[in-house]
């Protein structure tokens, strides 16, 4: 979470971060107010770019020239 407060701080942006450890336990952290950051998230209609863990390893490999 601390890496989340840096960005936010960093880049001047919000930031909501939702996580569910292995054994299922919530744990969040937002700049501002969660519930208001979520309420912009989920009415935001823009085309907007979204990423998975996949897309970054898949990407990394690209760019190092390996093969999962």
């Amino acid at each position: 979470m601390k890496k989340a407060y840096e960005l936010s701080v960093l880049c001047d942006c919000e930031i909501a971060l939702i996580i569910f450890n292995h054994s299922n336990k919530l744990f969040q952290y937002a700049s501002t107010d969660m519930d208001k950051v979520l309420l912009k998230y989920t009415e935001y209609n823009e085309p907007h770019e979204s990423r998975t863990n996949a897309d970054i390893v898949e990407v990394s490999c690209l760019i190092s020239g390996s093969f999962m």
